[in-house]
């Protein structure tokens, strides 16, 4: 356990927030009296991300959709673009 002064503890800061990461217990001490006690703040929980743009509506579109050939979309795409030139 570390335990410093306030008028030390402005000089060294960085120090102590690093020694409070690394898990030690820092105690800062105002007039020799334990006063507050640095610890590290825990992580947000993170969101889980969600992948894809209609994902929150829980449709179940197969893979197949994505990674199988199109035969009609092939076979429109060999021929013209202008149907009027049929």
């Amino acid at each position: 356990m570390t335990t410093m002064n306030i008028a030390e503890a402005k000089s060294k800061l960085s120090e102590l927030v690093a020694r409070a990461e690394a898990g030690e217990e820092v105690v800062i001490a105002r007039n020799g009296k334990p006063s507050v006690r640095l610890q590290p703040v825990e992580p947000a929980a993170r969101r889980k991300p969600v992948l894809g743009a209609w994902q929150h509506l829980n449709i179940n579109v197969p893979d197949s959709v994505f990674f199988e050939p199109d035969l009609e979309l092939e076979a429109l795409m060999d021929a013209p673009i202008d149907p009027a030139r049929r």
